[in-house]
């Protein structure tokens, strides 16, 4: 399908991490509130929806997380970080990470409150286990197209940020089939998505390690029992990296997105300033048809369409980390394009 002839599908955009505190939110300060999409932004803006990974708190208040160690706090303005995610258009941020109390309960119920404000939806963090639990619902695309999107959000990282019966927090999961209470607690986030009745059943993830380049087999097999569980999509993040796109009874499993946005120190081999813009196209029925692979590249604290020989690195390295899960890619111009349909 040649890159705009989309009709009767709708068009959803998944991004890696979005990291807009530290330096990132430094410049913001001093340039356009739409800076921080560099020339991605438009592409944004046509998408029908965007669903993204929020690496960071928006707010301006509390302390540093310092009950256990943690290197590394994460928290952006408000004041400009919820204008900049509306004026990309997104929809729905996966909040399950290891960045949602760096600055203590009262910036994560900031960014909770900004985002309702706002009417950013968002699953994977909140006052207890049980609203960490709720999906994120969302009706997308136009009259005729329209879809009702659910998206759960898990994690398996830093186990003090999980939410309980009365702490706030994550929902926090091991990544093990064989785990009794990973299974339930799972099972219980689909289940409650699948009661709003929706179109499409995406798992949102964070999970693993920074900087490692394959999903482990546990991941695998994981991803491949979501799908069996019903889910659609499978969009996984935290390596910092992208990963190998495997395709399972038609579902793709993106077992990493990498980082869209952030200030991180740039590994030369690994090159985790690089990744894609992952577009899901989805029928009215909200069966995926194909995934489109629009190369990125940030810079300057800022993320933009990739030089022609960074989309070239990106493009080699994903064929070669998907061969193994049989992926095959076309090439349309700079995107790659993964069929999804038999």
């Amino acid at each position: 399908m040649a890159d705009g002839d989309h009709e009767r599908t709708v068009r959803i955009g998944f991004t890696g991490d979005v990291m807009l505190g530290r330096l990132v939110d430094d410049r913001q300060q001093h340039r356009s509130i739409d800076a921080v999409w560099g020339t991605v932004h438009e592409r944004l803006q046509a998408l029908d929806a965007l669903v993204i990974n929020l690496e960071c708190v928006l707010s301006t208040r509390g302390r540093k997380w310092s009950r256990t160690r943690r290197p590394f706090h994460f928290r952006a303005d408000p004041n400009w970080a919820v204008p900049a995610l509306e004026a990309a258009g997104v929809d729905i941020c996966a909040l399950a990470n290891n960045h949602v109390l760096d600055y203590e309960d009262v910036a994560l119920r900031d960014t909770l409150e900004r985002l309702d404000e706002a009417g950013i939806d968002h699953a994977g963090a909140g006052d207890t286990i049980d609203d960490a639990l709720e999906p994120a619902v969302r009706r997308v695309g136009g009259e005729e197209e329209a879809l009702d999107v659910a998206v759960v959000s898990l994690t398996d990282n830093t186990p003090e940020y999980a939410a309980d019966e009365t702490s706030p927090g994550t929902a926090r999961i091991e990544i093990d089939v064989d785990d009794a209470a990973t299974v339930e607690r799972t099972r219980e986030a689909l289940e409650r998505a699948r009661a709003t009745d929706p179109d499409l059943l995406v798992a949102s993830l964070h999970w693993g390690p920074n900087m490692v380049a394959e999903p482990p087999p546990a991941f695998r097999e994981f991803g491949r029992w979501l799908v069996d569980q019903g889910v659609d999509v499978v969009h996984g993040h935290s390596a910092h990296v992208f990963q190998g796109i495997e395709v399972h009874d038609g579902c793709p499993i993106l077992y990493d997105t990498g980082d869209f946005v952030d200030d991180y120190a740039v590994d030369d081999e690994l090159r985790n300033d690089r990744s894609f813009l992952f577009v899901l196209s989805v029928t009215p029925d909200g069966d995926p048809t194909e995934l489109r692979l629009y190369p990125t590249e940030i810079d300057n604290c800022a993320v933009h369409e990739a030089t022609a020989d960074a989309a070239s690195w990106s493009r080699e390295r994903m064929r070669e980390l998907s061969e193994p899960f049989g992926s095959e890619f076309e090439r349309d111009g700079e995107t790659l394009v993964l069929s999804l349909e038999s």
